[in-house]
């Protein structure tokens, strides 16, 4: 595991395949603020609340220059059928091998009702415009996770 990345840290740069049909860098959104949160899976309760959260925001987002971007090691063919249900309208990138969950330190051992796995840990990142990395929320519980974000672009 990669060492615990900290506020002011390069954030690590990846290129996934994403619902728009492209890859997407990091690198092409140099100059833009970018929100990247890891969520476990398409289409679970938490994480469906999560993703609407930042859909409801998005206009929000928007108006302050900010890309939202949600990633999971769930297929593109999943985050399609996710994204047709809930009306997602930002893209979500697809982290099949964990390779970009591992650099970001969000890969990590899970217990669920005495079933070990691994799995995302849900994050969410503000990366700033250079690249470096502005906010970092782990362990995110999603009631009131959007207005936080929010409040760490002020």
């Amino acid at each position: 595991m990669a060492n615990e990345l900290a506020v002011g840290d390069k954030a690590p740069d990846f290129n996934l395949p994403s619902s728009t049909g492209e890859k997407i860098s990091l690198k092409s959104l140099k100059g833009k603020t970018v929100i990247l949160f890891f969520y476990p899976r398409d289409n679970t309760p938490g994480c469906t609340k999560e993703a609407c959260g930042f859909r409801d925001a998005l206009p929000r987002f928007k108006k302050i220059s900010v890309a939202v971007l949600g990633v999971s090691n769930d297929s593109l063919e999943s985050h399609k059928k996710f994204i047709d249900q809930f009306g997602l309208t930002f893209p979500l990138l697809s982290d099949e091998d964990h390779a970009v969950s591992e650099k970001y330190g969000v890969y990590k051992e899970k217990n669920l009702y005495g079933k070990i796995y691994w799995g995302i840990e849900r994050s969410t990142f503000v990366i700033d415009p250079e690249g470096k990395l502005k906010g970092i929320f782990r362990k995110v519980k999603v009631d009131n996770h959007i207005e936080e974000v929010l409040d760490s672009l002020k």
